[in-house]
């Protein structure tokens, strides 16, 4: 496993870290997410990441990760970095979303419990709110660091501009941001259209990229039709409509990856994004090991020819002009 410094701070993550948004609730299988947890660790993939509401049922991914650290991972916590957020909704009533301080330090208190830590490494903010001021947000993160529930902090789903405003509050109040988590994928750019990887490098903010699949069309998955039970049938992010309308895209670059690189496109769709040294790390789900160990092994080599990134972005125009 390869391991990157996360920005300019001392802390370095691995290429490939581990989320827990789904396959680890309490309506999964125990024994496979602890499968899955051990393999990761057992090969280099020290990072985890989750956040309050990950399940189903909200908060049980934290408990399921609590349950595997007091088993198999005994005795290890300090070599995992151990990562979650707040900020969408996660119990009724006027204190449970958000970004105020309240919200932001009672989560986390109710995290470790679930988790049965002292501390996690990395505490986000999970999303901008429009109705508390930034400045309070911030604060409540360095806050957090210095009560010392959290190492680090960093922010995820944020535009330039909130990122610019939060950097820069954070850095006088002496706790920097690390980290930002934000959607990257071939499909989803916006992190380069709002020139945000230039500004994360001008404050020396490392990138965690999340739903580098696009939720699994940038996979074989959906090749050849929906299987059946397939995610995309209940998913709120993933339609029917959407798989149809990218199919075009997804079999040339399938043809790309498997013909002329002999990859599988989830492969090429990894190394896609990790051909930017001011990526970090590639947060990948699992529902398996064998899953994992694919998406590990993708990664194993990052070297993505110039002219193979040239005929993806062929690829991309060419159907966004269709």
């Amino acid at each position: 496993m390869k391991y990157n410094r996360v920005g300019k701070s001392g802390l370095k993550l691995p290429q490939v870290s581990l989320g827990l948004w789904h396959n680890f609730g309490s309506v999964d299988s125990f024994e496979n997410a602890q499968s899955i947890l051990k393999y990761a660790f057992e090969n280099g993939v020290t990072h985890f990441d989750l956040a309050n509401n990950y399940g189903p049922e909200p908060g049980s991914a934290e408990v399921t990760l609590g349950k595997v650290l007091r088993s198999h991972l005994r005795g290890h916590r300090d070599e995992l970095v151990i990562s979650t957020k707040a900020g969408y909704k996660m119990w009724e009533g006027p204190y449970g979303d958000g970004g105020s301080r309240k919200y932001l330090i009672s989560s986390l208190d109710q995290s470790l419990k679930r988790m049965g830590l002292d501390y996690v490494d990395i505490f986000y903010h999970h999303r901008p709110d429009p109705e508390t001021p930034i400045e309070e947000t911030m604060m409540a993160l360095d806050h957090i660091v210095r009560s010392g529930r959290a190492l680090y902090v960093g922010i995820s789903n944020y535009h330039y501009n909130d990122s610019e405003k939060a950097f820069q509050i954070l850095k006088e109040l002496g706790t920097p941001c690390i980290i930002h988590q934000a959607k990257y994928n071939m499909f989803e750019r916006w992190v380069e259209e709002e020139r945000m990887l230039e500004l994360l490098e001008q404050w020396g903010v490392g990138l965690i990229a999340f739903s580098p699949l696009a939720q699994g069309l940038l996979t074989d998955r959906y090749i050849n039709g929906i299987p059946e039970g397939s995610r995309i049938t209940h998913s709120p992010f993933l339609t029917e409509s959407t798989m149809q309308r990218k199919l075009p895209v997804i079999k040339q670059l399938n043809d790309l990856a498997t013909k002329e690189m002999g990859v599988s496109l989830s492969t090429l769709a990894l190394r896609w994004i990790m051909r930017d040294e001011r990526v970090t790390s590639v947060l990948v789900g699992a529902s398996s090991v064998e899953q994992l160990q694919k998406n590990m092994v993708a990664l194993e080599e990052n070297a993505l020819p110039h002219d193979v990134s040239v005929r993806i972005e062929e690829i991309l125009r060419a159907v966004e002009t269709a």
